[in-house]
Order: C-alpha cells, then sequence, then structure tokens
C-alpha cells in the first residue's frame, strides 16, 4: 500500500498549496488522473482527499471553477466501488453538495447534480438521506427548469429515492406530477426516459398518484395516451417496459379500466413480448413480473394473456434458457445471466400464478407444461427466498382446482416439500404455503391421509397460537379443513393437540375471521352421532361455556348462527342431548332465538328444537314435556303463521 501510494501522495500535497491556482491545478490533474482508474480512486480516498475536497468545494473563497472541479472529482470517485460510496458518505458529503446547489452557477449545480445523482443511485446510500431537510425537495423542483441535465440529473434521484408510499406523498405533494409531466416531450431521450421512470415509481400501488396522473395533459394531450405512444414496438426497450408498468400502476388503482384498450390491445401485448426469449433477462424478468401484477386480479386479463404469443410455454424456458439468443456470443453476459437465473424463475412462478389465479383451463394448460409439478416441487427447497416464496404461490394457486388436487398434486406428492417449506419458513412463505395446505386438506384431496401421518395437526395446532393474524385464520381452516367428515381419532387429535385453552384463546380472538373458522372447526368435530356423544363426554363441560359465552356475546349474525348450529348438532348427539335438557340456561337462549327478527337465527334455533323431540329416540317424552312447559310451542303455533315460507315449514 505504501508503495502505491507514495506515488499518489502529490496529487493530495498539491490541494493544500497556498496559491489558489496552483491548488486549481492539482483537483484538474487529478480528475484526469482518476477518470476510469478504481485503485487510483481508492488510493486517494486512503491518502485523505475527500475531507480537503469538501473543504474546498463548500469554501467561501474558493473560485467557482474551483468548487465545479472539486465536485466532478467526487463525483468521479462516487463512480467506483460501493466501499468509494461508503468514504464519501462517511465524509457527509451529502450537506456538502446540496450547500453547492445553492450557488447561481450553473456549471456548478450540474456539477453537483450529477455527484449526487451516483450517490444516491448506490445500493449503500440510505434513501431517507434525500428528505431529511423538507427545502431540499422544493429548491430540486425548482432546479428542473435551469437545464437538460439538471431536469435528467433529478429525475434520475428522485425515482432512485422514491421508496414507498411516504416518500411518493412528499414528492406528490411537491408537486412532482406537475414539474415532470411536461419533460415526456423533452427532446433529450435521457431527460424522457428518466422523468418516465419518475412516473413509474410515483404511481405503483398509489391510488391518489394514479388517479391524478389519467387527467393531466401535456401539450393537449393526456398522460395515458403519450405513455401508450412510448409502448410501440419502434421505441426502445426500456421505454416500452417503464410505460407499461405506469399504465398498469394505473390500471391496478382502478384509474384505467381493465377493459380499456390502452390495456388490451397495447399494455398486455407489450408486457408479453417481454417474455420472449429473445430478450434480456433482466427485461424478462421485469417483463413478466409486471404482467403477473397486471392480471393478478382479473380473469379477462388472465384468459386474454393465457392465448397471447403462446405465453404459458413461453415462460416454460424461464427455466431451461437464462441467457436470450442474442448474448450468446457474450461470455460475460452468459456468466451474468447464468448467476441470475434464479431471478427469472421467479418471474415465471409469479406470472403462472396470477395466469391461473381464477380459471380452470388455464391451470391444466399450466400443470400439462413439460415438468411443471417437478419445477415447483424443485423451487420449493431453492436457496433463494424469492424463489420459494413465488413456487409457493404458484402451487396455492394451481391448488385451487379440485381436478388437479385430485390428479396431478398426488402424482408428485407435493405435500411433502410442501410440509418441508412449513418447518421453519419466514411468515409471508408460511402465510401462502399454510394457505395452500388448506386446499390439501379438503375432503376430497388424496394427499389428506399422508399429511396427517407427517405431523400436520401439531404444526397447525402451533400456528393457531401466532401473532400473525393470517396464520392463525390459516391454522385453524386448515384444522377445519380436516375435521371435516374426519374419523374419530383424527378428530380426538386436533382436540388433544389445540387444549381447551387454546380453544377458548380463538374463540375469544378478535379477529371475526378467527372466530368463524374455530366454530367451524367445532361444528366438523361434532358431527355423526358417535362421534358427538365421544367428545362431548370428554370436552362437553368446556363445549357449553363456550357456546354460552359466544351466545351471550356482542356477535353478529354469522356467528350466533354458526352457533346455534353447533348446538343443533350437540342435540343430535344420543348423550349428549341431556347437556342441553339439563342446562335450563341454554335452553332459554335457544327459546329467547326462536323469537329473535332474525329469520337466519330463528331457523337455526328450531333446528335445535327439532334435533330434541324426535318420537323414535329414547326418552323423547319427558324432552317434548319439559319443552311444552317452556312455552315453546306456543312460540312454534305464532311463527306457523309467519310470512316467511322456511319458517313456516320449519
Amino acid at each position: 500500500l505504501q508503495e502505491v501510494t507514495a506515488s499518489s501522495r502529490h496529487y493530495v500535497d498539491r490541494l493544500f498549496d497556498l496559491d489558489p491556482q496552483k491548488v486549481l491545478q492539482g483537483v484538474i490533474d487529478m480528475k484526469n488522473a482518476v477518470i476510469g482508474n478504481n485503485k487510483q480512486k481508492a488510493n486517494l480516498i486512503v491518502l485523505g482527499a475527500v475531507p480537503r475536497l469538501l473543504y474546498l468545494l463548500q469554501q467561501e473563497t474558493s473560485s467557482t471553477e474551483l468548487r465545479t472541479e472539486c465536485a466532478v472529482v467526487l463525483g468521479s470517485l462516487a463512480m467506483g466501488t460501493e466501499n468509494n460510496v461508503k468514504s464519501l458518505l462517511d465524509c457527509h458529503i451529502i450537506p456538502a453538495l446540496l450547500q453547492g446547489l445553492l450557488s447561481p452557477d450553473l456549471k456548478l449545480i450540474e456539477a453537483c447534480l450529477r455527484c449526487l445523482r451516483t450517490i444516491f443511485i448506490s445500493p449503500v446510500t440510505p434513501e431517507d438521506l434525500l428528505y431529511t431537510d423538507a427545502t431540499v425537495i422544493s429548491h430540486l423542483m425548482a432546479l428542473l427548469s435551469r437545464s437538460r441535465y439538471t431536469q435528467e440529473y433529478i429525475c434520475q434521484i428522485f425515482s432512485h429515492c422514491c421508496k414507498g408510499p411516504d416518500h411518493q406523498t412528499i414528492l406528490f405533494n411537491h408537486g412532482a406530477v406537475q414539474n415532470i409531466a411536461h419533460l415526456l416531450v423533452s427532446t433529450s431521450y435521457k431527460v424522457r426516459m428518466q422523468a418516465l421512470k419518475c412516473f413509474s415509481v410515483l404511481a405503483f400501488e398509489n391510488p391518489q398518484v394514479s388517479m391524478t396522473l389519467v387527467n393531466v395533459s401535456v401539450d393537449g394531450e393526456l398522460l395515458p395516451q403519450i405513455f401508450v405512444k412510448m409502448l410501440q414496438r419502434d421505441k426502445p426497450i426500456e421505454m416500452q417496459l417503464t410505460s407499461a408498468k405506469c399504465l398498469t400502476s394505473m390500471c391496478r388503482a382502478g384509474a384505467i379500466r381493465t377493459d380499456d384498450p390502452c390495456i388490451v390491445l397495447k399494455t398486455l401485448p407489450c408486457l408479453v413480448r417481454m417474455c420472449s426469449k429473445d430478450r434480456l433477462l433482466e427485461e424478462r424478468v421485469e417483463g413478466a413480473e409486471t404482467l403477473a401484477y397486471l392480471i393478478e386480479t382479473d380473469v379477462e386479463l388472465q384468459r386474454m394473456a393465457s392465448i397471447t404469443d403462446h405465453l404459458i410455454v413461453m415462460l416454460a424456458d424461464y427455466f431451461k434458457y437464462p441467457s436470450s439468443v442474442s448474448a450468446i456470443t457474450d461470455i460475460k453476459r452468459l456468466d451474468h445471466d447464468l448467476k441470475h437465473a434464479h431471478e427469472l424463475r421467479q418471474a415465471a412462478f409469479k406470472l403462472y400464478a396470477s395466469l391461473g389465479a381464477n380459471d380452470e383451463d388455464i391451470r391444466k394448460k399450466i400443470i400439462e407444461t413439460e415438468n411443471m409439478m417437478d419445477r415447483i416441487v424443485n423451487g420449493l427447497s431453492e436457496s433463494s427466498i424469492k424463489v420459494r416464496l413465488a413456487a409457493v404461490r404458484c402451487l396455492h394457486s394451481l391448488s385451487r382446482s379440485v381436478q388437479q388436487l385430485r390428479t396431478s398434486f398426488q402424482d408428485h406428492a407435493v405435500w411433502k416439500p410442501l410440509m418441508k417449506v412449513l418447518q421453519n419458513a419466514p411468515n409471508e412463505i408460511l402465510v401462502v404455503a399454510s394457505s395452500t395446505l388448506c386446499n390439501l386438506l379438503l375432503e376430497f384431496s388424496p394427499s389428506k391421509e399422508p399429511i396427517l401421518e407427517s405431523g400436520a395437526i401439531e404444526l397447525l395446532c402451533s400456528l393457531t397460537q401466532s401473532e400473525n393474524l393470517a396464520l392463525r385464520v390459516n391454522g385453524i381452516w386448515a384444522l377445519m379443513n380436516m375435521a371435516f367428515q374426519a374419523e374419530q381419532k383424527i378428530k380426538s387429535d386436533i382436540l388433544r393437540g389445540l387444549s381447551t385453552e387454546q380453544l377458548f384463546q380463538l374463540l375469544s380472538d378478535s379477529d371475526v375471521n378467527v372466530l368463524m373458522k374455530t366454530l367451524g372447526l367445532l361444528r366438523n368435530l361434532l358431527s355423526t352421532r358417535p362421534h358427538i356423544d365421544h367428545i362431548m363426554s370428554t370436552h362437553g363441560k368446556q363445549i357449553m361455556q363456550a357456546v354460552t359465552l359466544i351466545l351471550e356475546g356482542e356477535h353478529n349474525i354469522e356467528v350466533k348462527e354458526q352457533t346455534l348450529c353447533i348446538l343443533a348438532n350437540i342435540a343430535d348427539g344420543t348423550t349428549a342431548k341431556e347437556l342441553i335438557m339439563t342446562n335450563d340456561d341454554i335452553l332459554q337462549k335457544i327459546k329467547y332465538y326462536m323469537s329473535h327478527s332474525n329469520a337466519k337465527l330463528q331457523l337455526a334455533a328450531m333446528f335445535c328444537i327439532s334435533n330434541l323431540i324426535w318420537n323414535e329416540e329414547e326418552g323423547s317424552q319427558e324432552r317434548q314435556d319439559k319443552l311444552r312447559d317452556m312455552g315453546i310451542v306456543d312460540i312454534l303455533h305464532k311463527l306457523s303463521q309467519s310470512s316467511d315460507p322456511n319458517l313456516c315449514d320449519k
């Protein structure tokens, strides 16, 4: 290091010369020495050139020319490695450059902006540094009119530093839309492109921005029309992709209808084109991910995409050919693409998940694509968490198909890798994987048995204790599916696994979804007579307590109806009936709900009564007498006059 730095020391020494002219020449020589020379950049940083350059940049007595040359050298140092950028940030370069923007001199402003741009696009720079001082954004907006360079650099800074709704709101409130819109028709391609990128990040998942963009016009033309022009095949790929992203965000936000020609005839086909194997890896990734987002919730767009350019088959190439046809001769490119091939697999899984979200025929086509199930199974165990998540999403989408659950899912024993994924995955994967498990546990799915044998009950019971709401819902939902028409041993295992304590915890959960699924589980556990009697003989006291608790609580109609249906199931048991007949409190509640203002609750309460009074069952006479004494018959007479035909019949 000493040898190397010795030859560079004279550059730094000259920055301390007393003659301003020599200092300026020293900075200019340094600029020429570091251009394109990373070793030289690192040497000068080690030798402490940065604090001196920043001092000269901020010094009132420095000439404008010297300050400008300092900003240029700092910009060149920032162009080197990430470590260089870290060193510059440690020396507080950002406030110094922002101060430089207050100068009236355009060349100095441009040099400072160019350096700021280079620093902000580095992954090591925290975006929030742009927002620490509120005046910075408004000053940058004002500088947009100075030159095409200020326009290009400022738009680039904005698009890199706009991460999430808070940043979007700050930029929006400072007039970003109005200030940047006219740059879309600039004579400079770079300015048009950076302005377009700004809009794509401002509008992403942001209804407020999207709704505003629809009505903005530049030179008498509305923004969506300008974006559509930028989508045309003769435009550079980067421009086509970015304008497709803008239109996609506006469509998802509801600012443009999904059946609008600019989506159906322009945006969707453009994104499908990006998935072709002639495109570069990043273009294929971005194209597929944007298309997945565009069609995610709209079945018509899913159908349209599935029949455009053989998309389903084209996506299979994402697993086979990481490099585009045109890049085969470029060794550096091939190496890059092999390292990033996992991004393609992630994008393909995401797009397959969106394509298959609703339509049975599309799911069938996807599964019939060569080796598709094997690819998903492999994806579930990849090292990249993003690929695993996308593979689980894809599996979840396909698991909505009854047909596939019975065939392909069975042939490939998909449940095995899925159970493995559930062992210790992060929450975002757990949520999707447990949703998929819910589908694999439906009663017609042949995977149900082996999943049970592999310890699923324990796993699902632990999910019901999660802090994460979606995981609690999925855990209890899967148990509910598991208990449906299950044998008694499974039902007992579920109750043992959950524990009475946990059951009460779930029944008092603040989320109505958890409560409904828990009641659904109870209802499924309490079906078929021998099971009802067996469970009520071991857990009767606690279950009756739970039922009382809910019927007395502040709950919606659906919850109360489900609870009364559970009571009706208990009333259907042979010995379990007695737990109702000997509980006057519960009997009074049933009577109360028979006269309730809601017909659903009246019907459910009458089910309880009819299950208690079958003539052919032992003890029916005593039960009928007791109910008659309670005044149930009078209520029935009254209800037989009801205007509701269902109530009347019952």
